[in-house]
């Protein structure tokens, strides 16, 4: 028999934890990296993103929602770096 958290942390914190870290790597990629650099770096940052919701949701402790919340966390790092990535995108077509 299992025996219920008494104050169960918050599953909501730690998805909006790894979309944060993703904004916080991409938004450093793009102004520190070359921008040939820029998508290997994206890449790496996004890997790094999902490591990061794997590690948050299992130190949760949580078993029930895990999958739907490693989701979240991947697919919002997914589209914030991809917004983010298309306006450093959009701003290397325009001269200088």
């Amino acid at each position: 028999m299992t025996q219920p958290a008494l104050a169960p942390r918050n599953a909501f914190t730690g998805v909006v934890v790894v979309w944060a870290v993703a904004f916080l790597a991409a938004a450093a990629i793009g102004i520190f990296v070359a921008e040939d650099w820029r998508i290997p770096w994206m890449l790496v940052g996004f890997g790094g993103a999902v490591l990061l919701s794997f590690a948050v949701q299992l130190w949760y402790g949580r078993t029930d929602g895990f999958i739907f919340r490693v989701a979240g966390s991947i697919i919002g790092a997914l589209l914030l770096m991809g917004v983010i990535s298309i306006g450093f995108g959009i701003a290397a077509l325009i001269p200088a």
